[in-house]
């Protein structure tokens, strides 16, 4: 039977014929006071040890939770970092490929200029030395002309 507060302020002894108290009757009283009392001091000892386990397990798991969090942050960052990075160098090397597309551009625009003026420059030595030739020709035809006469 268990026993609680109000069990022990109403708890009344018989009295004895001379006014005393029955002494079993105490000593019985007493007995199951200090059972229950030691039943509530073990329950109240296990669960003090269970709250300081569940509180360490508790602070573990929020010092976890925290590393966790923090490592999250730390991957999120470099992701970025890492994405930041990416574009500006993807930005360079396009910025890279241009600058060398205009130079070959540049380079292949000079070199159609040169081809054209050499074609030209050849051109004029083609008419000129059919020019010659044929003048060449004229002369030694006169001269063919003029022997044969």
């Amino acid at each position: 039977m268990k026993i609680s507060p109000l069990d022990i302020l109403q708890q009344q002894f018989k009295g004895r014929l001379f006014g005393g108290l029955d002494p079993d009757e105490v000593d019985g009283f007493l007995q199951q006071v200090s059972q229950e009392m030691e039943e509530l001091l073990r329950e109240n000892s296990s669960l003090k040890e269970q709250n300081r386990r569940i509180t360490g397990e508790l602070e573990e798991m929020n010092g976890r939770e925290k590393a966790l969090r923090e490592t999250m942050l730390a991957a999120h960052r470099i992701t970025e970092d890492m994405k930041s990075n990416s574009q500006k160098e993807a930005t360079l090397i396009i910025t890279e490929a241009e600058l060398q597309g205009e130079k070959l551009l540049s380079t292949a625009e000079a070199r159609l200029v040169e081809l054209r003026v050499e074609i030209q420059e050849l051109r004029r030595q083609k008419l000129q030395f059919e020019s010659s030739f044929r003048s060449l020709l004229d002369n030694h035809y006169k001269m063919l002309s003029a022997s044969n006469e």
